[in-house]
């Protein structure tokens, strides 16, 4: 979510790097990604749908890795915080939400 919102209020400089490295559709990719990031991340944190962030969010972090992090000179450490965050957006994904989720609060039948 705070990765988002810094990509939302500096969305020219996001077009641009995204450009520098090659990123098809540049302008419209920064908006995708920044939206991805910051609604996905309230999602998350709420405990809404997080079936769809979850994949989003993976995707983001692997796109990431191979457009940024692979051919850095940290070899896998550099790229270790974006192989964990796509990992743990994975399982949020699969493992869905609990019970104080707003999922749950929403699923929950009216009582009479």
């Amino acid at each position: 979510m705070v990765a988002g919102w810094g990509k939302l209020t500096g969305i020219e400089g996001v077009q641009g790097f995204f450009g520098n490295i090659g990123i098809p559709l540049a302008g419209i990719m920064a908006w995708v990604v920044a939206l991805v990031e910051f609604l996905g991340g309230i999602m998350v944190l709420i405990g809404y749908k997080v079936e769809v962030p979850g994949i989003l969010l993976a995707f983001t972090m692997l796109v990431a890795i191979f457009t940024v992090k692979m051919g850095g000179d940290g070899g896998f450490s550099g790229m270790r915080l974006e192989i964990i965050l796509m990992l743990a957006s994975l399982a949020i994904a699969m493992m869905n939400t609990g019970s104080y989720s707003l999922d749950n609060i929403l699923d929950k039948p009216a009582e009479s």
